[in-house]
């Protein structure tokens, strides 16, 4: 266990740091996109259009499942859903 919380930490500090773009990356990196990754940022339009579609997707997915998960309006107590949100997290 001990081993496990060294390596969560480790990496929640170090790992944010070797995530971080290199500062060629910075300068090639298009507004906006500065220092979160290495390599080429998106190249036209049409990848920002990708992007914005996916986080789109990604929030409504989010919501629904959060929604369901949470008020789930099943009946029937041994339903999964109801096991799920009745183990008190």
């Amino acid at each position: 266990m001990k081993k496990r919380a060294l390596l969560v930490a480790w990496l929640f500090f170090f790992g944010q740091y070797m995530a971080f773009a290199c500062d060629l990356c910075k300068e090639n990196q298009p507004k906006g996109f500065e220092n979160i990754t290495h390599g080429a940022g998106p190249s036209g339009d049409f990848d920002y259009y990708i992007i914005w579609g996916a986080v789109i997707i990604v929030a409504f997915t989010l919501f629904y499942s959060l929604k369901y998960l949470i008020n789930p309006k099943e009946n029937n107590p041994d339903h999964i859903k109801n096991i799920v949100k009745n183990q008190g997290f």
